[in-house]
């Protein structure tokens, strides 16, 4: 590789390929922007080839090294990692539901509305102002004056209730 012998790095590659893949793809969690900094790291090694010590590491060691930087380098870059191409595509399309996603929230909304009546009335207006309203457990334990432990025991009942009726 020092010699910049295009056989060997094809071989180097072949041997070392995915694993410095894992190593990229464990710090940025998505597989196109993991295949861009590979590269860009084997880029690296090529060209540095003549400075790797085997003193200092093993080769696999310096080498998965290399990508782990370039890796957390491309994060300190952009925090915030671009979409898939799958993604930015669905989001282009439509954001709309489908009438196929509509019927079927509203099959869920009927069975939800079904299990909610099952609760007592104490309980469903419970479970109504904090979830749909947004009330805090401090807020539903002034309006039903109860302690905060108390709201959260019910809370806990209802909403274990209500997984288990949509079950």
């Amino acid at each position: 590789m020092a010699q910049k012998d295009r056989a060997a790095f094809k071989q180097l590659y072949s041997a070392t390929s995915a694993k410095l893949y894992a190593t990229v793809l464990r710090i940025l969690q998505q597989r196109s922007w993991s295949e861009d900094v590979v590269q860009e790291a084997y880029v690296t090694i090529w060209l540095k080839a003549e400075q790797f010590d085997p003193q200092g590491a093993s080769p696999i060691t310096w080498m998965a090294t290399i990508a782990r930087h370039g890796a957390i380098d491309e994060l300190r870059r952009q925090p915030r990692s671009p979409r898939e191409p799958e993604e930015a595509l669905a989001q282009t399309i439509s954001s709309d539901p489908t009438s196929q996603e509509r019927l079927q929230g509203g099959q869920e909304a009927q069975r939800l509305q079904r299990c909610l009546e099952e609760l007592e009335k104490g309980r469903q207006d419970m479970v109504r102002l904090a979830y749909l309203d947004g009330w805090s457990r401090a807020d539903l334990a002034t309006h039903f004056d109860q302690p905060v432990n108390t709201v959260k025991t019910w809370l806990h009942r209802a909403l274990k209730q209500l997984k288990g009726c949509l079950a």
